[in-house]
């Protein structure tokens, strides 16, 4: 069915060609033009962002402080009246208030730097103020890049090639156009009619960071498999940019709203260099899409799952977007999509089997020890003691099946009664004291 989806797409979208993937566990499961590359537009904001954060990291930047600070030809780039700052953080979650500008920032990729001087000093146009609401902004992140190169005298390019590329071993992911001949040619729709989109495509510059790179769907694949590796429980590994970061970039720093794709609505936001959207049926989904003259692309995964997509084609602002979004609800549909991983719970899991163990026997001195000094006070041991006998008068002796943790702290506990053979599920949260007592819990009916 997936393969039937993409040849829809490609013939209802006048695409000359599609290289797409389906990733489960870093591994391309299903698949078409793995190699060939394609432009990958707006995907590049991910690895700009992620130079960035690296660089946070080290201490070299803040994302909060005005980039005026670290490129003084910045400061004319003021918000309407009463504006706060340009920041990096605003600048990379979307939230500058800069003008929506992908027609133009399309066309001028290879700004010069006198150029884009030439743009700061006279101040670019605001759509709004910053933080009042989501505003897509490729000129904020030719900023971005702007700053990097003040602090670091290095590009974001040279940044990102050195980083994440190299140590990724994305070998055929690059800046410039491929000197071979393994690239998919631009092309757009006229009159119904797929023609090559001319004038060739525009070469590195300025506002490259926000959409400059060429790479392939196995390229891709290591990408999105290291960023969500980072949302796995347990994740410790820290390179080439450590796990906490690559989860900051997959959180909402923005909200968008209610977004409509592929027929499925769902609330949306922007993180870093990441499109967010809580899926009802798949849970939190990441991906970012590309769009250029002559090109069309989206990554998607599905947070912390081990599964995603990427489609990339040759055909300008093909939506790719939805097929990857389509795709992940194919494979949902066909029960490929495991369950979310459930947290470690070790304090959970110990204090729910003393509570088990009180519910079956109650003692004043073992409750006092379980609970937290909230339990008491909300209600008495004595009622609580009472409660727990009208339980076991119905269903006998209570034995723990099961803890199913929705957090490390906080889950419901399956237990079975002797006497009924009836499974009950006690809510149970612990508090945050350091010796995370019970501080609620709740037997609820069957």
């Amino acid at each position: 069915m997936i393969r039937e989806l993409v040849a829809t797409t490609a013939r209802d979208e006048r695409c000359p060609s599609i290289a797409w993937a389906v990733v489960r566990d870093g591994a391309i499961v299903d698949g078409e033009s793995l190699d060939t590359v394609y432009r990958i537009a707006s995907m590049t904001k991910s690895f700009t962002s992620a130079a960035v954060l690296a660089l946070r990291d080290e201490g070299v930047l803040a994302l909060d402080e005005p980039v005026a600070a670290y490129a003084p030809e910045l400061a004319a780039v003021r918000g309407p009246a009463g504006s706060a700052p340009i920041t990096l953080r605003r600048l990379m979650s979307m939230a500058a208030g800069l003008a929506t500008d992908d027609a133009w920032a399309d066309r001028h990729l290879d700004i010069t730097a006198g150029e884009i001087d030439q743009l700061y000093a006279a101040g670019p146009a605001f759509a709004c103020r910053p933080d009042e609401r989501f505003e897509y902004s490729n000129l904020g992140f030719g900023m971005i890049g702007r700053v990097v190169q003040r602090v670091t005298g290095r590009t974001v390019q040279q940044h990102v090639s050195d980083r994440f590329l190299v140590p990724l071993g994305m070998h055929d992911t690059t800046w410039l156009q491929p000197a071979h001949d393994r690239w998919a040619r631009p092309h757009r729709v006229e009159d119904g009619t797929i023609v090559p989109d001319l004038p060739a495509p525009l070469d590195d510059g300025e506002i490259a960071p926000m959409g400059g790179l060429w790479s392939t769907v196995a390229d891709l694949t290591r990408w999105i498999t290291w960023l969500d590796a980072a949302n796995h429980p347990g994740a410790d590994d820290d390179h080439p940019l450590r796990s906490a970061s690559r989860r900051e970039m997959q959180r909402i720093n923005t909200y968008i709203g209610i977004a409509e794709s592929a027929g499925h609505a769902s609330p949306a936001g922007y993180g870093f260099g990441l499109n967010l959207r809580d899926d009802a049926t798949l849970g939190m989904v990441v991906a970012h899409s590309g769009g250029l003259p002559g090109y069309g692309s989206n990554m998607r995964w599905i947070a912390g799952r081990g599964v995603g997509a990427i489609a990339l084609a040759n055909t300008t602002y093909a939506p790719m977007s939805e097929l990857t979004l389509k795709m992940l609800h194919v494979l949902h549909g066909q029960g490929l999509v495991p369950a979310a991983a459930a947290p470690a719970a070790p304090l959970l899991q110990a204090a729910a089997e003393r509570l088990v163990a009180l519910l079956n026997a109650w003692d004043d001195a073992a409750a006092a020890a379980l609970f937290a000094d909230n339990v008491g006070l909300d209600e008495s041991l004595a009622r609580r003691a009472a409660a727990a006998a009208r339980v076991l008068d119905v269903h006998g002796p209570l034995t723990l099946q099961a803890v199913r943790p929705d957090q490390a702290t906080s889950g419901v506990l399956a237990v079975c009664g002797a006497t009924s053979g009836t499974t009950l599920h006690i809510e149970v949260q612990l508090s945050p004291e350091p010796a995370a007592g019970v501080q609620w819990y709740e037997v609820q009916p069957t």
